[in-house]
């Protein structure tokens, strides 16, 4: 088991809240979205499949097969539009 800080941002996190601290047996940031996706409802709508969602992993841009260590920290966040 890795310990992970979880963060949201944007629209995740007005679906999720701020992030949460979670044990996960997760090996990499696509186990781990996909871990919490299967927790149900409303994980499984913030971060389904079938919606962009980007990932950075102790604040650098990753890749879903990117490795978790340990106390890392992950957040996930809805692609942005700038103007």
């Amino acid at each position: 088991m890795t310990e992970v800080n979880i963060k949201y941002f944007a629209s995740l996190r007005e679906a999720l809240g701020a992030g949460e601290r979670r044990q996960t047996q997760a090996l990499t940031v696509g186990q781990l979205r996909d871990e919490l996706i299967a927790l149900g409802a409303p994980y499984a709508q913030a971060l389904d499949r079938q919606r962009p969602v980007r990932a950075a992993l102790n604040q650098v841009m990753s890749e879903e097969d990117q490795p978790l260590s340990e106390g890392c920290e992950l957040a996930f966040f809805p692609p942005v539009t700038g103007g």
